[in-house]
């Protein structure tokens, strides 16, 4: 085999390489390589605002991934978005009843996520629970609204 041959062959072999290496660095960022496949019972939450939530987002507690967002939808009736969280079937009867969820912010990119914080109540999540304490997501235009708002409105005193 001629020389320039042998160059074109590893110049192949190394863009495979990194095409192979592009997709599982999309699907570690897109969280789709590492998605639970077992059975989880449904439990409801409802948020003022749910940001840049996605279906697919992980839900975690302590930062251990124990389900993911299954469903977002709006409920007319009460104007608030409604998100149903998969948790995985080994959590059944073991998240209390007054468990706090919050939409919260991962990485450099943004991510969103939900955390649970449980509480300490002696009855437990199960299919078809609701989480009465949610707290949105922060929406970085409200903030820097806020902020800006309440500058002007210190200059103006």
């Amino acid at each position: 085999m001629n020389k320039s041959r042998q160059i074109e062959l590893w110049v192949g072999i190394f863009m495979a390489a990194g095409f192979v290496a592009l997709f599982f660095l999309a699907m570690q960022v897109s969280n789709l390589g590492n998605a639970y496949s077992g059975d989880t019972f449904r439990v409801m939450a409802r948020f003022d605002n749910v940001g840049g939530l996605k279906v697919k987002a992980p839900v975690t507690i302590a930062g251990v991934e124990v389900g993911r967002v299954q469903e977002i939808r709006y409920d007319a009736d009460d104007f608030r978005a409604v998100v149903v969280l998969g948790i995985q079937d080994g959590y059944k009867d073991r998240i209390p009843e007054d468990t706090f969820a919050k939409i919260l912010t991962a990485g450099l990119l943004g991510e969103q996520y939900i955390g649970l914080d449980p509480g300490g109540s002696l009855d437990y999540l199960g299919e078809g629970s609701e989480i009465g304490i949610t707290q949105s997501a922060l929406v970085l235009e409200e903030v820097i609204g806020q902020f800006i708002f309440g500058k002007g409105q210190e200059g103006a005193e």
